[in-house]
């Protein structure tokens, strides 16, 4: 078997996740997007806007500044991706729309309590929401009509979410964004390529093969846990699937110094001899968003403290890693305020055994090439954090 030591691990994860690719010279097209999605495989989505929406962050810290306007139509309108909870809520590529049937298939509303609840209060309403989406086209929760009581709105976090859901969770309605991120339901037929909907659906265990096999290709190297947890797959099932592609030779078993194994490795991953990339992160980036492989990889503790009571919190709300060089050696709070375009540094830290001023020279320029693409063209700092004066002396 294989020994990789952490630093080989960690730099075949990077280049895995296009971290070794070329800097685009020109333009940023959808070229460049369809390069970063092959290397993901999927973009994690999260509502939370305190700096800029999670899903333009993964396409910004391997390409850098592009428009979010256009990543936005390729995404939710271009047909190539569909969204589904593939790992949490996600945007994935329409081809793999069938590898979720299984899952779409065992979701059912007997497996959900308030499910059941619903159902039995109101048993007609998953047929009355599908028809209205049917007759109607795409609606958001707002546009639903109440049963029995046509024109008043039936919103929130109530019975038509609750529907609206159910339908989307077994396949009966697809999703995607508006220009404001809400969320459009809609029939498949509507919104998926002919081509997907008629293509044969494989069997879970033929889903879960495919499924590994991506997500080893997408991390490069990981232990079994990685590698389910890319698409949130059943640990067991998972253990047993892969140890079946290890022995046929589409992944390989390896050992890395310091993890406990199994450990798989894509036979066909790049192993450069350094990583230059120097970026900001998303808190649900593929290198960060399985905490325990962060800190395995880096050493890098990272917990997002967004549910955290403010006098409890360690380093702020909604806190953005420092990738320099390849290694994670920082972190910041950051705040857009968009009515007076600042960006807001509400605290910055570095890692132990980092240098400072090293750490700080990097940060301050990726601060102004961050801002840059946000529009803002003022950059504020307040006084949390331990790398916050050398970052000050940087201005």
């Amino acid at each position: 078997m294989r020994q990789l030591s952490r630093d080989a691990a960690r730099r075949i994860s990077l280049a895995a996740q296009g971290f070794g690719d070329p800097s685009p010279t020109g333009r940023v097209d959808v070229r460049h997007f369809r390069r970063v999605m092959g290397r993901l495989g999927l973009i994690q989505l999260d509502s939370v806007n305190v700096c800029v929406r999670a899903h333009y962050m993964p396409f910004y810290s391997r390409i850098g500044s592009y428009d979010r306007e256009r990543l936005d139509r390729w995404l939710h309108t271009s047909g190539e991706h569909f969204e589904y909870w593939a790992h949490e809520a996600a945007v994935l590529p329409v081809d793999r729309h069938p590898l979720w049937r299984w899952k779409m298939d065992e979701m059912l509303p007997s497996r959900w309590r308030s499910a059941r609840e619903l159902l039995d209060g109101h048993p007609e309403i998953l047929d009355d929401v599908l028809g209205q989406i049917a007759d109607r086209g795409p609606l958001t929760v707002r546009d639903l009509d109440a049963p029995g009581r046509s024109g008043e709105p039936w919103w929130g976090y109530g019975p038509g979410k609750l529907a609206l859901e159910i339908l989307y969770a077994n396949g009966k309605l697809s999703a995607r964004r508006s220009d404001n991120f809400v969320k459009l339901y809609d029939l498949p037929a509507r919104q998926l390529p002919p081509g997907v909907l008629r293509s044969e659906t494989p069997t879970k265990q033929a889903a879960y093969r495919e499924l590994l096999t991506a997500a080893t290709r997408h991390l490069g190297v990981g232990t079994l846990h990685d590698i389910a947890d890319y698409f949130r797959l059943h640990i067991p099932t998972a253990r047993s699937v892969a140890k079946s592609l290890a022995s046929e030779g589409t992944i390989e078993e390896v050992a890395v110094a310091g993890w406990k194994g199994p450990v798989y490795l894509d036979p066909e991953a790049v192993r450069p001899h350094s990583i230059n990339a120097t970026t900001l992160l998303s808190p649900f980036d593929p290198v960060v968003w399985y905490r325990e492989r962060a800190e395995r990889l880096f050493g890098f503790r990272y917990r997002i403290e967004i549910y955290v009571p403010e006098p409890d919190r360690v380093y702020g709300y909604y806190v953005l890693p420092f990738m320099m060089d390849g290694d994670l050696v920082g972190r910041v709070d950051l705040k857009a305020d968009r009515q007076n375009g600042t960006l807001i540094v509400k605290s910055a830290f570095r890692e132990e055994g980092s240098h400072p001023r090293t750490v700080a020279g990097a940060l301050s320029s990726e601060l102004d090439r961050f801002a840059g693409w946000l529009g803002l063209p003022d950059i504020a700092f307040e006084r949390a954090g331990n790398l916050m004066d050398a970052l000050r002396e940087q201005r």
